[in-house]
């Protein structure tokens, strides 16, 4: 068993991830290829281990065994604190939105943007700011700033818009209006939004 091989498997359990958990982080269909890689049959490509590190929510250097951050290698970089935070999917109506039922799975983030959990963004009408398949994190809080993006649950359904209030009107407002015209509520439509938290990072590609 290499360095590399017996650190993922030390921080793997560290995490207290099983190679299910670890599998899905690194986006492979199954645990066999953790498992592999924690025995050292396979070899880990150097490209991997910034993923690796990302996954398990450590620096590539202590991956690799490198104590003293001289010898790191040119172009690694240590990665920021990370928290892990739930990805939810479909929104249960009248649920909170981080109840068990709507949670997909935890996802390693930054610690630094103090986001309560995440969601996967879907269609392009925040394009080019945030894209389909973007994963947008968020701060749990009840009112955000006028143009912030604000994660807003409107029924059984979260969209992630540009927030604004003029007296009793609230507009959502897309990056793309081609795409997603102005939403707009007022009187008793006001009831049927709720804001959920204010965006505060992305991912993109994951």
């Amino acid at each position: 068993m290499s360095e590399l091989s017996r650190r993922i498997l030390q921080r793997r359990l560290e995490l207290g991830l099983s190679q299910e958990e670890l599998a899905q982080r690194m986006g492979y269909r199954s645990k066999s290829s953790i498992t592999k890689l924690e025995k050292g049959v396979n070899d880990i490509p150097q490209s991997k281990v910034e993923e690796f590190a990302a996954a398990l929510e450590t620096t590539p250097a202590w991956l690799m065994g490198l104590e003293n951050t001289a010898f790191v290698p040119s172009g690694f970089e240590p990665l920021p604190e990370m928290v892990r935070v739930p990805l939810v999917g479909s929104i249960a109506c009248g649920s909170p939105i981080t109840a068990e039922q709507n949670i997909e799975c935890y996802i390693g983030v930054p610690a630094a943007w103090h986001a309560d959990f995440a969601l996967t963004c879907h269609g392009s009408s925040m394009a080019p700011t945030i894209c389909d398949g973007d994963i947008v994190c968020i701060r749990c809080q009840p009112e955000v700033e006028q143009g912030e993006i604000a994660a807003v649950r409107i029924g059984d359904e979260a969209t992630l818009k540009h927030f604004h209030r003029q007296g009793d009107t609230v507009m959502l407002l897309a990056d793309n209006a081609a795409v997603c015209p102005p939403m707009i509520y007022a009187g008793p439509q006001l009831n049927e939004i709720q804001i959920e938290g204010r965006a505060v990072g992305f991912c993109r590609g994951l």
